[in-house]
């Protein structure tokens, strides 16, 4: 499929947007919790666009029309991710945390195939898979035994990945025809009624204690650049070139987060990384590549 240049600079957005909320997430749980990060940042982002929605003639009535798969995309992409990647960055570095979502391709492959995409049996596809599975595990055995990694953030990143590998073949699949904007803008407002409790009582108690700007800053960037701009971005690239190629965006946001966290935050350079990232990136590129004709 021959990529046109709309959609190499919809690639690089999300890439961009995507790939700078892990170390956002480690600066606003300096004075955040983790479900009162998911409900600012998703009220943020349907603020934003549901206005824009609304100023576009019956995109959010259609798209309501549609309220299971918008719940059932919300819940998969936002609600469960989110608050696992969140809680995981009390734990673990923001660098590895990006690292780890680098897992996604190894989830989406095989749904892939489920969906009709008979060439992820290619060879080359099945060495991939092999190599990032060994980069993960070189990574998770190496940092666990020397202390950086536990297995039960290891555990909850990769179910992380696996609700981000679901959701993109949810939204191509049932919700391809909808307005990017009102059904992300609608995805966040469930998201924020689900997180609505949790959130509104971290947001009082921060008012006896107050969070420093840079929390503040972080939760802006998180609402406004990775939840609105990024979704918006994101329903158009996976129209574009369908959602298995979309979960391509894991490779510059590996990149991205692993040099925000080392250069800004400070984070260390284990040996898992530096055997990890090499096997987990090739891998996860031999992985989604195509390889002959789909059926």
């Amino acid at each position: 499929m021959e990529v046109n240049r709309k959609a190499v600079w919809l690639f690089l957005a999300v890439s961009f947007f995507w790939g700078i909320p892990y170390a956002l997430i480690r600066l606003a749980l300096e004075g955040f919790e983790p479900a009162t990060i998911v409900f600012v940042r998703v009220v943020i982002g349907a603020c934003v666009l549901l206005p824009i929605a609304a100023s576009r003639k019956g995109t959010i009535r259609s798209a309501m029309r549609h309220w299971p798969w918008v719940l059932a995309f919300a819940l998969i992409e936002m609600a469960g991710p989110w608050i696992l990647l969140n809680t995981a960055e009390q734990h673990i570095s923001s660098s590895l945390a990006g690292l780890l979502i680098g897992a996604v391709p190894f989830f989406a492959v095989p749904l892939a195939f489920v969906l009709g995409d008979k060439s992820v049996f290619h060879p080359k596809t099945i060495l991939g898979l092999v190599l990032g599975f060994g980069g993960l595990i070189a990574l998770a055995g190496i940092d666990s035994f020397s202390g950086h990694l536990e297995p039960i953030w290891l555990g909850a990143m990769i179910l992380a990945c696996l609700g981000y590998a679901i959701a993109p073949a949810i939204a191509a699949k049932k919700l391809g025809t909808e307005s990017s904007i009102a059904v992300a803008g609608l995805a966040m407002a469930m998201v924020a009624v689900v997180y609505s409790v949790p959130g509104i009582g971290g947001l009082i108690s921060v008012a006896s204690h107050p969070a420093p700007a840079s929390a503040w800053f972080a939760l802006l960037g998180l609402g406004v650049l990775c939840t609105a701009a990024a979704f918006t971005c994101f329903f158009q690239l996976i129209n574009a070139i369908g959602s298995a190629r979309a979960t391509l965006i894991v490779y510059p946001n590996l990149a991205i987060a692993f040099l925000l966290g080392i250069v800004f935050l400070k984070e260390p350079i284990t040996t898992g990384f530096l055997i990890g990232v090499p096997m987990v990136i090739a891998g996860s590129w031999l992985a989604t590549q195509r390889h002959g004709n789909r059926e």
